[in-house]
């Protein structure tokens, strides 16, 4: 019987969330860099992030068996590998040669499994030294957060004095209280971070459904998911964004509540397939907003 992978991603946050882990708030991405391929080079992207980051190595590379051996190394026996997905789209003809322009053309989506191993599971090779990222003081990553906000094309309309952080879709503004109510600059960021991964949905920006579609908190069935999906990719948007800030966000400050809150959505029906979706879309939150193309990997 051939595995679900959507409800193997789904078990495998699931599981994270009930040890007490939210893979989204991993202190790795700021102290090491975002998990990277050692044989191409490339940063792994959207939930794969998350996978191998929530993993608390303290080097970023990762190989599948068949690049370890292609380098020369092997994967040291009794070693266990982690999960990683590719997803994508892929045209399927229904003719062998159709003609230019032929509607008969079907676009399929695929989602496929690999299994990769990390550095510290391989012999063999030699991998650069793990060197933990230089710790930035609040004034650099301050410095850092306001080039981010203020480098986002074609951004929101940004607002202090509100009651409650938030993004409107009706006036495309982000409005925030005022900074005077934070605990720190870090704090304020990530939190403006958090709403303009929100905006990143309107209709001028990404178009995303899950923004477009939203009925809010108060929202039942569908619209509910919807909601919680929503949120959870400007949840992990803002973490995309807090690492390149250089911000690491406090696992401690997870309340019981918080994972719960999330467990219960990941457990809900037909929620197996969103958190692959929502951190792809979170992925290209971050992109939009940091105006980089991004860097794709199996």
């Amino acid at each position: 019987m051939k595995q679900d992978i959507y409800q193997q991603v789904t078990d495998r946050i699931i599981s994270q969330l009930e040890q007490g882990t939210v893979p989204w708030k991993s202190p790795y991405f700021s102290k090491v860099g975002f998990p990277r391929n050692f044989s191409t080079s490339r940063a792994y992207h959207g939930i794969n992030v998350f996978l191998l980051g929530s993993l608390r190595y303290t080097s970023p590379y990762f190989l599948t068996f068949i690049q370890a051996k292609e380098l020369g190394g092997h994967v040291r026996k009794g070693e266990r590998g982690s999960l990683v997905v590719k997803y994508g789209t892929y045209t399927k003809q229904e003719d062998e040669a159709p003609a230019q322009g032929d509607e008969s053309a079907e676009t399929r989506r695929f989602l496929k499994a690999y299994t990769v191993f990390h550095a510290s599971q391989i012999e063999g090779i030699e991998f650069p030294q793990p060197e933990n990222l230089p710790e930035l003081t609040i004034t650099e990553k301050t410095v850092r957060a306001r080039e981010i906000v203020s480098s986002m094309p074609n951004a929101p309309a940004i607002r202090e004095g509100s009651a409650v952080p938030c993004y409107r879709p009706q006036t495309d503004s982000v409005n925030m209280p005022e900074r005077g109510f934070f605990e720190s600059e870090e704090a304020y960021y990530s939190t403006l971070f958090h709403e303009l991964a929100h905006s990143t949905g309107h209709a001028s920006r990404l178009a995303r459904a899950s923004l477009l579609e939203n009925k809010g908190i108060e929202a039942e069935g569908t619209g509910r998911k919807t909601y919680a999906e929503e949120e959870l990719v400007a949840e992990m948007g803002a973490s995309f964004l807090n690492a390149h800030a250089g911000i690491m966000e406090d696992e401690i400050s997870n309340s019981a509540a918080y994972l719960q809150s999330w467990i219960d959505a990941l457990k809900g029906k037909d929620a197996k397939g969103w958190i692959i979706r929502a951190a792809s879309q979170a992925q290209k939150a971050a992109n939009y907003i940091l105006n980089i193309q991004p860097e794709v990997l199996p």
